[in-house]
């Protein structure tokens, strides 16, 4: 049985520029940083959320063919890669404080049912969504 999700994969093409993004930019904490002969597992974990690691993954054999590589790191450039979302409780104060940090946004905020929510990009073109859910 299934009792919930226990890692996010994310495609990256540069693990150093990605650990400093995601760390050092949005304040996320370094999980795992652990080397293997063919490849490096980088994980980082979101404030308040220890227990959910994103890995950083770069798309390289032995994990993909070459051809598949090209395509991966095309669409991650292109920016049609969006694997989530980031909870805030003000996404207007996050959105101003990471604007300011240089992080590249999709418009501005604009409310919606569910909640309030902006897109943004890492440096690679990963479409993120930053949402604030409604006050129960």
């Amino acid at each position: 049985m299934i009792t919930g999700v226990g890692m996010v994969h994310v495609w990256v093409l540069d693990q150093d520029e990605a650990y400093d993004f995601y760390v050092n930019t949005l304040g996320f904490s370094p999980h795992g940083d652990v080397r293997f002969e063919h490849m490096r597992w980088l994980s980082v974990t979101a404030p308040g959320q220890p227990d959910l690691p994103i890995a950083l993954n770069l798309p390289l054999p032995p994990l993909m063919d070459e051809e598949t590589v090209a395509t991966v790191r095309g669409l991650v450039a292109a920016g049609h890669m969006c694997p989530g979302g980031f909870a805030t409780k003000d996404v207007w104060a996050t959105y101003r404080d990471l604007k300011a940090k240089g992080v590249e946004f999709i418009g501005e905020p604009e409310q919606h049912d569910y909640g309030i929510d902006v897109g943004l990009r890492d440096p690679f073109g990963n479409h993120w969504r930053l949402t604030q859910l409604p006050a129960e």
